[in-house]
């Protein structure tokens, strides 16, 4: 492995995101973007990682009867094959890049904003049109980015009352985690015969760990917002120099 910061990178970074219910999917694309890897390898090793930092999670919330069965349907069963759609389409490496950065600003806007700690106001009916349409849109720009998408999801539910906290992010993890399994079997015919399967051997390794902290920590009492808001920060500076890379106008 050329560069062994990477693994202490991914280490962070899963921690983080572990801490607050999502897979770190869009950081790692950010940070291996930076060390221009192959787009193919950055795709399928991010996805590999969501899928080891929530997997423990959305068995919690499963067992610990948070997920609402009847909501999340909706959105998984149109957003599972439109990430598969979405992983298959075949994009130049400056379109990627531009629609990584785009994403990546997106996420810290959203994860800036101010979410709830306690429920005011709640849906009675799932909205299954909305619920839809919402999977559609985020399952496709998964599927296209290589992330699970729970960074989208997880904030919108939450400014449309959706549900209370603990089930959105329940929501949000199991989201992760069939959006990126779909996204990597749409992968699956694009993927080189030479891809470095011990680089990603040895992230997986290091995210399992952090998740592993992350998870445990975020189980103790500490401000969520303040994690939430640094991880803003550092997202939307990682989308920033994604963009000065790539969009013409910089070049």
């Amino acid at each position: 492995m050329q560069h062994w910061e990477l693994l202490f990178f991914f280490f962070v970074i899963a921690g983080v995101y572990a801490s607050v219910g999502f897979g770190g999917g869009s950081s790692y694309l950010a940070i291996l973007a930076l060390y221009a890897l192959p787009v193919p390898e950055m795709r399928l090793t991010a996805l590999v990682c969501n899928i080891i930092v929530v997997t423990g999670g959305t068995a919690i919330y499963i067992s610990s009867k948070q997920v609402a069965w009847k909501k999340i349907i909706p959105l998984v069963l149109v957003s599972v094959p439109m990430a598969f759609f979405g992983a298959r389409m075949k994009l130049s490496v400056d379109t990627f890049f531009i629609i990584l950065g785009c994403s990546l600003l997106t996420a810290a806007v959203l994860l800036w904003i101010k979410t709830r700690k306690n429920v005011d106001v709640l849906f009675g009916q799932p909205n299954y049109m909305r619920d839809g349409a919402l999977g559609v849109a985020i399952g496709f720009l998964s599927g296209m980015v290589g992330i699970g998408g729970g960074i989208f999801l997880s904030p919108l539910l939450n400014l449309m009352k959706w549900d209370d906290p603990k089930k959105i992010a329940a929501t949000a993890s199991l989201f992760i985690l069939v959006n990126s399994v779909s996204g990597i079997a749409g992968q699956l015919s694009t993927i080189p015969a030479d891809i470095n399967y011990t680089h990603i051997g040895l992230l997986c390794a290091a995210v399992f760990i952090g998740g592993q902290i992350g998870s445990r920590v975020g189980a103790m009492r500490f401000d969520h917002a303040i994690v939430r808001r640094i991880t803003a920060v550092l997202v939307f500076a990682a989308g920033t120099e994604v963009l000065i890379k790539h969009l013409p106008w910089f070049k």
